[in-house]
């Protein structure tokens, strides 16, 4: 295989990367909403998780806790409600960061194969991926039991699951040989220092916001930088159901 049969491509973290705001606490707003759950319901899920991480628990551990709250939920829900989350999102506007935005479209016109690398998973992330025009997905996948069609709320014993840290970067490090991707001519862009094992195997890596860490990570190595996200607008709330014909009010 010659040089010319390998393309670069553009690796592209998504929560406060190429989107403001964390799509998958966005989400669970919207899917808490759908079901006729209070607003505080969301809140409170969402404060455990952060006091967890505010405890020194992993971002690994605090992601398993976060697809624990899908137990028992329909696939083909899930599914459904996050289409209507991502365009619900899309069209009030301010869902992604436009910098980041705007060097995805020019890469992806310059020829590089765009490929999206999250902690979240594949039903909230393939709405993005057809509005984008990306070429491939590597997210965590939540384990749905094939018989009910229901979330376990477990992830798999597969590889890179989840989606986080060294598990983005061992990901990327298999994508190339099948989809002929030469890293070394390759640009990765991350906002955390979670992503600096993926921003470290490309030849070219953006820092996104202000995380003092990568930034310093970025300094040494002489890393591009962009602006941090701006903060994201109320999340989209689905139309209330319709009260049914003769129940009590």
């Amino acid at each position: 295989m010659t040089a010319a049969d390998h393309r670069p491509a553009a690796f592209f973290d998504v929560d406060n990367t190429l989107t403001r705001g964390t799509a998958i606490f966005r989400f669970l707003v919207y899917w808490y909403a759908a079901q006729g759950r209070p607003p505080h319901e969301a809140v409170h899920a969402r404060q455990r998780l952060k006091a967890m991480t505010v405890a020194g628990v992993s971002r690994r551990e605090t992601s398993r806790a976060y697809f624990r709250l899908l137990t028992g939920a329909s696939d083909v829900e899930i599914t459904r409600l996050a289409g209507a989350w991502f365009l619900a999102e899309v069209a009030g506007g301010g869902f992604f960061h436009e910098p980041v935005l705007e060097a995805l479209r020019a890469h992806r016109g310059d020829g590089y194969r765009v490929v999206l690398v999250s902690g979240s998973f594949s039903a909230v992330l393939l709405p993005l991926v057809e509005h984008i025009g990306a070429h491939h997905l590597l997210c965590t996948e939540p384990e749905v039991d094939p018989v009910s069609g229901t979330y376990t709320g477990r992830l798999p014993d597969h590889p890179h699951q989840p989606m986080i840290g060294s598990a983005k970067a061992a990901a990327v490090r298999e994508l190339p040989p099948p989809h002929r991707i030469d890293l070394a001519s390759s640009v990765a862009y991350g906002d955390h220092i979670s992503d600096a094992p993926m921003l470290a195997l490309t030849g070219r890596a953006v820092i996104v916001g202000d995380d003092p860490h990568l930034r310093r990570l970025g300094a040494h190595h002489g890393w591009h930088r962009l602006p941090k996200a701006p903060a994201p607008l109320a999340v989209p709330l689905p139309e209330p159901k319709p009260t049914p014909p003769g129940a009590l009010l």
